[in-house]
């Protein structure tokens, strides 16, 4: 298939926890695209497998170790991209999770909560997981942008897509710390694409509905791959009537990505949901 967004061509992706299902498939359609793409994991084991796969299909790619917590890390591997492929262009923070201490067995409070040991309540999380979760995907998102950011000033065509989720305009039950630290990163969105105006860096987010993925399927489908309650919940309240598939997110991406098409966009967060937001339930 022929590459659609010749202005990417030879340009430099970074993406953070870039084997990751959804990040994993940015990766390769902006290789697709052109560009050489440098896929961040804490084990670079986990993007090799990426790397070697872009690279069979006649792309760019390759994968860097990268901590996106640790500030010595984030620094090697950008000195690693920069020594290999040139300055970054398009900087994708993907990197992000959430923690078992930091949710709740259910989605309203009872008092007979406190008492049972099967139940984790709001007062069972703990403040090491909330921790974990606000660093990983906030504080893992301003890091690795304070340090690349630094190779876009004075490039064309340069941008910053983070990546927020529906939890961020309105708080998921069970998940107040993720939806916290994603009602962050939007917040931290605008501000960043206000900051950076002036440098000609653009700064967007894109907002994933609900797509099925190894991190949630346990919580989505059953042993015998009907769905969950939670699951048909969301179901229910999203209008297309199914969950997201990774490659729905690559017209978006392609978009914020390409200055060509967004050069006046910067400071949004795009939802792409199958209308789960814009829908009241009634």
């Amino acid at each position: 298939m022929l590459s659609t967004h010749n202005s990417l061509a030879g340009k430099v992706a970074v993406i953070t926890g870039g084997s990751g299902v959804l990040c994993s498939q940015m990766a390769i359609e902006l290789a697709r695209q052109g560009m050489k793409v440098a896929i961040l994991n804490r084990s670079k084991e986990k993007g090799k497998a990426l790397e070697e796969e872009i690279v069979h299909s006649g792309g760019t790619a390759l994968a860097v170790s990268c901590d996106v917590l640790n500030e010595e890390s984030v620094q090697q591997a950008s000195e690693e991209i920069l020594s290999k492929f040139g300055p970054c262009h398009v900087l994708i923070n993907g990197a992000g999770g959430n923690h078992p201490d930091a949710i709740t067995s259910k989605e309203t409070f009872s008092e007979s909560d406190i008492t049972d040991p099967e139940i984790k309540s709001f007062f069972d999380m703990t403040m090491t997981g909330f921790d974990h979760v606000f660093k990983l995907n906030l504080l893992g998102t301003v890091l690795p942008t304070q340090v690349f950011a630094k190779q876009m000033i004075d490039q064309e065509g340069t941008t910053i897509i983070n990546i927020s989720s529906m939890s961020a305009p309105s708080p998921m039950t069970k998940v107040p710390a993720y939806s916290a630290a994603k009602a962050g990163i939007d917040n931290f969105t605008q501000w960043l694409a206000v900051h950076f105006a002036s440098a000609g860096i653009r700064v967007n987010a894109i907002a994933p509905g609900f797509f099925l993925t190894d991190q949630n399927r346990n919580l989505l489908t059953n042993s015998d791959g009907s769905l969950t309650e939670r699951a048909e919940k969301i179901i229910s309240h999203t209008p297309a009537g199914r969950f997201g598939k990774p490659e729905d997110l690559l017209g978006t991406l392609l978009w914020l990505a390409d200055s060509e098409y967004s050069r006046f966009v910067t400071g949004i967060i795009v939802p792409v949901d199958g209308g789960f937001m814009s829908y009241s339930g009634v």
